[in-house]
């Protein structure tokens, strides 16, 4: 999978820097400008996503974005507002500039990554693996993890959110199998106080929505859980 590139255009080194140190974290290519002028040259080095200040020497954001919109080539180029200015007037519009979202500041790393991400998706840039990363096809299963919908045989069913995810990640990893202790730490994390005999309710309660399919989920005795392959 490719890095996907973010553009940053702040004037507020200390921002850039800290937004920078994140987002390559989270394994994402990051360019800068810090002006709204420099802000459009970035432009041909083809990001995926704009992070625009409004408040820049120049050009403003408002400016900034008006002209990206006006250019055929990059009129489908997700950008995001991320500005100190909170006004419900500056916000509708940026809006109707055409941005795709308006951020306040200050947000959090995690936040900002997962509306970046958002964006992406609505905008069509993730590419086919990143997708999958939400969804999940197997055998009679359409998993939709953006949408938390699970259809069996085509017939949409309630899980609860634990019950979802576990169907979900192990459904994603056919074949391998998961310790108890494995499948505590990647649905219920290691800050939550749970016992093992929680993934046996849980799996017990998958295996029963999945009806007829029940046999999906296969027990390794002494071990732990699997998806079966198919």
């Amino acid at each position: 999978m490719s890095a996907k590139k973010v553009l940053i255009v702040e004037d507020e080194k200390d921002i850039v820097e800290f937004l920078k140190y994140n987002l390559e974290i989270e394994k994402f290519e990051v360019i800068t400008a810090h002006d709204g002028e420099a802000g459009l040259e970035m432009l041909s080095h083809n990001p995926d996503i704009v992070l625009l200040d409004i408040m820049l020497p120049k050009l403003n954001g408002y400016e900034v974005c008006r002209e990206i919109r006006a250019n055929k080539k990059y009129e489908n180029l997700p950008v995001v507002f991320l500005t100190a200015k909170t006004s419900e007037a500056d916000e509708v519009k940026g809006l109707e500039l055409g941005a795709n979202d308006y951020i306040q500041k200050p947000i959090s790393p995690k936040k900002l990554i997962a509306k970046i991400n958002t964006t992406l998706r609505n905008s069509g840039r993730l590419d086919q693996n990143s997708q999958k990363d939400y969804y999940n096809e197997i055998g009679p299963l359409k998993i939709d993890k953006e949408k938390y919908v699970i259809r069996i045989d085509e017939t949409e069913k309630v899980f609860p959110r634990k019950e979802f995810e576990l169907l979900f990640f192990l459904s994603k990893n056919p074949g391998i199998v998961f310790s108890r202790d494995n499948l505590l730490k990647e649905i219920w994390g290691t800050e939550v106080y749970v016992v093992d005999r929680t993934v046996d309710v849980h799996i017990r309660k998958v295996r029963e929505k999945l009806g007829h399919h029940a046999d999906l989920i296969e027990t390794v005795k002494g071990v732990g859980y699997r998806f079966k392959e198919i």
